[in-house]
């Protein structure tokens, strides 16, 4: 191992106190975002050029020409089913092919017919469908505006800022290919470009130690966005930030571009481990979304004005707007604007071009123990039989980098993990499960299997002059295999058969860490933009490697299984469309109290856009957290999607036993209350992976109406029923809670006090405290016999809780499989139930009447709060028998507690009530 890399990695390991920016560009390091952010608004250079104009059945072409040089772009407008409309740029004549993104959409989206409403020497008007919605295209300067009615929804370019940087020959310096220089020269004849002067960066870009060659020179695009009567937007994550986005005037734009940034500052644009280029507005009136396909470095910049008030009649208020402006290095514009207009709706169409959040197994949604690094066999069979002497519930225990022998992925060291399939049988034995780390970077080794053949099959990325691309990480000098090749994929799945990973078993899962990709002696500690996968620069397709490395490993687990078991695969970075494989977490946090309390928003921010599978490291991965901090973020990780503890090699052990007994019982008390949750949260992510809804959502997404909510974060709703407020400050005595819903009322989860809805509630709480609250009128199935893992609690009977609105009705779901395999899809084994309570009758019925499962867990229990106290309770079931329950009615609380119904939880059933 080199010197330099000896003391890259001692830096790491001593766990800094906080990111040292000066190794990441701000906008102005980043010549690109720089040029794009120099165009002011104003006058468009670009026209519309309306003789030619071509509309089919399907689509809209039309060329656009920029005035100053003369270049001409080819502009394609789509309908799509679904109120969404599509905008693609190109150059009408590129020197070359420019980037476009694929494997993100999971299909062609289908489109439906756009008609011609009127056209004139100004512009076209084209019906979008429905009566009222139209489509503007006005010429000069080139303006799209969508329209409904008297409003309009959505403009484009109405601030002037399209730009899009045409390819070109360089001037300065010969190619070492003549021939192809003087081809280019004359392409660029035949289209009548203007000259144009250079700016510096154009050609060659050196940050730091290191420099881009640009082989291609300047290929940036940009596009503004104006949504008028809107003040609220979301989403764009990765960011560190609060879930309603800021304005960036004056500031640097929010940055997406994959990197490994640790120990992250919090409160500020800058990129992370992911990237997801989809905005969402909203208002009382409408939701719309943004969609920039577009895997590139990226910058969004956000300019908000709030509507001014006056009392003067004849001085009309002004109306609130947002600008967006889009900046990507490379590519071409590729826009899907989403017309919503409820949040659902967004929901949906946005699901309807890059799928939905992959249906976990059931296990996958209990409680996560990690540390880098568990050191050995004797080691995992003490913390996990830890788990068992203290009562605490667990499904998955991790292992970390030092796992593997040399850090050679897909081995074990020989000296600490030398019998992994007995290590694995052990957990097997308890019904748990254990994670693995498979890094995407690989040692050069010749003795290492793995790189030997990436490099006999020419599979890794490559330098910008044809070899092996080499950077390093954790093993010292590694080679990266280039995942946008379908072929790599279909290997590296291969590499997860059981024959091919020795020692794995069907109880280990796998952990894509690093696959930003980081590269720790890489320009802003990642992959140089000349790098090459094929035919392109690693700059077109940067944000899209991590989803390909996750893509790949999670076909491989299917693989293995012959296509019948779910994976599970959590990866740090991602794009859009990373949904569909599997999990993702906040990265490299600190046990600080501010990151207990971002974790919320940058949860709710991936929710919206589509990745609902979102958590975060319980007790910070950096520093050690106090154990107030500590049980804290238990009671909180306990209520987000992704439930995992995770710790940096340096830091003490934090078993959840290790903080005294009084500690342990709270922990203990958090976990359980996920446990007892998990059918709740099973039927969340069932109707994520139906619908693409959010698990984990914002306040507004239910109550869009009321505009208290569009800036709360620090409270969430799980579902439509579940309203979880955790304690995040630091001796905290109470907490505020936003109860939303006016004229509706919310039930405390465990002491069952009714409160209104439409009020800021006061709520005391000690260390013992989760502020959660049922809605009424919905009805939650719990399971309330805590086992050793969720596989323990399988055949065990559901408790419903049934919360009554003030009409006196409920309403809730149960969801039923085997909890692992695809039979659910692939054969419709599953059990799906309605209940509902009206009219003093509690029904369970069938949702999927084609769907066939056998269960034998049983409902033992129904609680109805709010309730009355009736003279009789009477059972009667679809077999036609008829019994009298017993009861107990707590008059101080109003719960009336119905005891062994003790029918099958898939059957139907009615409760009769005589009050």
């Amino acid at each position: 191992m080199s010197c330099l890399l000896a003391v890259w990695l001692a830096v790491v390991l001593s766990g800094i106190q906080a990111v040292d920016r000066s190794n990441f560009k701000t906008c102005i390091q980043s010549s690109f975002c720089k040029r794009m952010r120099d165009v002011v608004p104003g006058h468009s250079p670009y026209r519309a050029l309306l003789e030619t104009l071509e509309l089919s059945n399907t689509r809209l072409t039309l060329q656009l020409i920029n005035d100053n040089n003369k270049v001409r772009l080819l502009l394609e407008l789509y309908r799509l089913q679904g109120n969404m409309t599509r905008l693609k740029i190109n150059e009408l004549k590129p020197l070359r092919p420019r980037f476009e993104v694929p494997d993100v959409l999971i299909a062609d989206p289908p489109t439906e017919p756009l008609s011609l409403v009127s056209q004139d020497e100004g512009g076209v008007v084209l019906s979008l469908g429905a009566d009222a919605r139209h489509l503007v295209v006005s010429a000069r300067p080139f303006r799209l505006d969508i329209v409904e009615g008297p409003h309009v929804l959505l403009s484009v370019n109405s601030r002037g800022l399209l730009a899009f940087e045409h390819q070109r020959p360089r001037k300065d310096t010969s190619s070492e290919n003549d021939s192809e220089e003087v081809e280019a020269e004359e392409d660029a004849e035949d289209q009548n470009y203007e000259k144009e002067e250079d700016q510096a960066d154009m050609w060659e870009e050196t940050f730091k130690s290191h420099t881009d060659s640009k082989p291609n020179g300047p290929t940036a695009i940009s596009m503004d966005f104006s949504l008028p009567g809107v003040e609220h937007v979301y989403g764009i994550p990765e960011h560190a930030e609060n879930l309603r986005l800021k304005t960036t005037d004056g500031h640097d734009p929010y940055r997406l571009y994959n990197l490994d940034v640790f120990q992250y500052e919090l409160y500020n644009p800058m990129a992370l481990y992911g990237s997801v280029p989809v905005l969402l507005s909203h208002s009382t009136q409408r939701t719309m979304g943004i969609f920039w396909l577009n895997a590139a470095e990226t910058w969004v910049d956000i300019s908000s004005k709030a509507a001014e008030n006056t009392d003067s009649v004849q001085a009309p208020s002004k109306v609130a707007q947002t600008d967006v402006r889009w900046i990507s290095e490379s590519g071409i514009i590729d826009v899907f604007i989403m017309l919503g207009p409820k949040p659902t709706d967004v929901f949906a169409q946005y699901a309807s071009l890059t799928g939905t959040q992959s249906f976990p197994p059931l296990f996958a949604l209990g409680y996560h123990q990690c540390r880098w690094n568990y050191k050995d066999q004797e080691d995992v069979r003490s913390v996990d039989q830890g788990f068992d002497d203290h009562d605490i519930p667990y499904d998955f225990i991790w292992l970390d980098i030092e796992h593997a022998d040399g850090k050679r992925y897909f081995t074990w060291d020989p000296a600490h993990f030398s019998q992994p399939r007995e290590m694995l049988q052990g957990l097997v034995d308890k019904r748990r499960k254990m994670v693995a780390i498979v890094d995407p970077h690989i040692k050069v080794d010749s003795g290492y299997r793995v790189h030997k053949e990436i490099r006999s099959k020419n599979l890794y990325v490559k330098n910008k002059d044809g070899g092996d691309y080499e950077g390093w990480c954790w093993p010292g000098t590694s080679g990266y295999p280039d995942f946008t090749n379908p072929e790599m994929r279909s290997w590296w799945a291969s590499m997860f058969a059981y024959d091919q990973y020795e020692g794995s078993m069907e109880n280990l899962y796998i952990w894509n860490d690093m696959n930003e990709p980081s590269v720790f002696n890489g320009p802003e500690v990642t992959m140089h933009k000349d790098a090459l996968h094929g035919s392109w620069e690693h700059r077109d397709i940067h944000n899209l490697y991590g989803l390909y490395v996750q893509m790949a490993t999670a076909d491989g687990l299917i693989q293995r299984s012959g296509g019948v078991e779910r994976p599970f695969v959590l990866a740090r970075a991602f794009f859009a469309g990373s949904q569909r494989y599997g999990a993702v977490w906040t990265g490299d946090n600190a046990a600080e109290w501010s990151h207990l309390k971002i974790s919320i928003p940058m949860c709710l921010s991936l929710g919206l856009v589509g990745i609902s599978f979102c958590g975060a490291d319980v007790g910070g991965f950096f520093k050690s957290p106090s154990s107030e901090l500590l049980v804290r973020w238990y009671q909180t990780g306990a209520y987000q999607p992704f439930f995992r503890a995770h710790a940096h090699l340096d830091t003490p052990r934090r078993e959840p036993w290790l903080f005294g007994p009084e500690n342990t019982a709270l922990i203990r008390e958090a976990v359980r209350q996920r446990y007892a949750l998990l059918p709740y949260w099973y039927l969340l992510f069932y109707k994520a992976h139906g619908t693409g809804q959010p698990v984990m959502r914002p306040l507004w997404v239910e109550y869009p109406e009321d505009v208290t909510t569009f800036t709360i974060d620090d409270e969430y709703l799980l579902g439509r029923d579940l309203l979880v407020h955790p304690v995040t400050d630091e001796g905290s005595k109470e907490v505020t809670v936003y109860l939303p819903g006016t004229g509706g009322v919310w039930y405390d989860a465990f002491t069952f006090q009714r409160h209104e809805g439409g009020q800021n509630l006061y709520v005391p709480v000690t260390m013992s405290s989760i502020p959660v609250f049922q809605r009424g009128g919905s009805i939650i199935p719990r399971k309330n016999r805590i086992r050793r893992s969720s596989s323990c609690m399988e055949k065990d009977p559901y408790t419903l809780y049934v919360a009554l609105s003030p009409q006196g009705t409920a309403e809730g779901e149960l969801y039923i499989d085997d909890g692992h395999t695809f039979n659910y899809e692939q054969k419709k084994q599953f059990v799906h139930r309605r209940f509902i309570f009206a009219d003093s009758t509690l029904s369970s019925s069938n949702i999927s009447p084609d769907s066939q499962f056998s269960t034998a867990s049983w409902v033992e229990r129904v609680l109805i709060l709010g309730a009355h106290k009736p003279s009789s309770v009477t059972l009667k079931t679809s077999g036609g028998s008829v019994a009298s329950l017993e009861f107990d009615f707590d008059e101080a609380t109003s719960v009336l507690t119905v005891h062994k119904p003790g029918v099958n939880a898939g059957a139907d059933w009615t409760l009769l009530f005589q009050w």
